[in-house]
């Protein structure tokens, strides 16, 4: 028997995201946001309110990261989600975090961070921010043979019914190889 929810935005994992901008002054700043994705080969959607700082930073300078927040930095990304940037005038500097402009759009880059997209700005209707990946990039402290390894990156996921944050576990499979089993 199943027990039916409605239309919740319920989807495991939900990763945690980790927007990063700079204001019209060049001040950079983050929030947490945790529904979105990849939505194309080179397309990222952000579900983000016209009220928040980050929405606004976005529209005025065309650019925007993306960070995955991970295990070790809960506390600091869990902060950039709950104070905002419409009150508070440098998270950053609160969390501590460094900031090192992209090379290859015009948003920040969080050391304390590993994994980066670095996005251009593509439209924004209806709370949905879709920007055009321009890069990935990543600390060669996450890297094993020259890639990203997830085991290394510890990225954390959401969990919107016990507003809980959880480490991803051990890999389980290899994709586009086990279901040959049943071929």
């Amino acid at each position: 028997m199943r027990k039916d929810f409605g239309a919740k935005p319920l989807m495991y994992p939900m990763p945690v995201l980790i927007i990063g901008t700079y204001d019209e002054n060049g001040v950079p700043n983050a929030m947490n946001a945790a529904w979105g994705g990849i939505s194309g080969d080179t397309e990222i959607t952000i579900c983000l309110s016209e009220s928040h700082k980050t929405t606004q930073n976005i529209l005025k300078t065309k650019a925007f990261t993306v960070s995955m927040a991970t295990v070790g930095q809960e506390v600091e990304c869990d902060y950039v989600g709950i104070a905002s940037g419409n009150k508070v005038d440098d998270k950053i500097a609160k969390v501590g975090w460094h900031a090192t402009k992209s090379e290859n759009v015009n948003a920040p880059i969080f050391a304390e961070l590993p994994m980066t997209i670095e996005c251009e700005f593509v439209s924004y209707e209806n709370e949905h921010m879709i920007g055009k990946i321009v890069n990935v990039c990543a600390d060669e402290s996450i890297l094993t043979d020259g890639k990203i390894d997830m085991a290394k990156l510890q990225p954390i996921t959401y969990d919107s019914v016990d507003h809980k944050y959880y480490a991803l576990g051990k890999a389980v499979g290899q994709a586009f190889s086990d279901g040959k089993k049943l071929l």
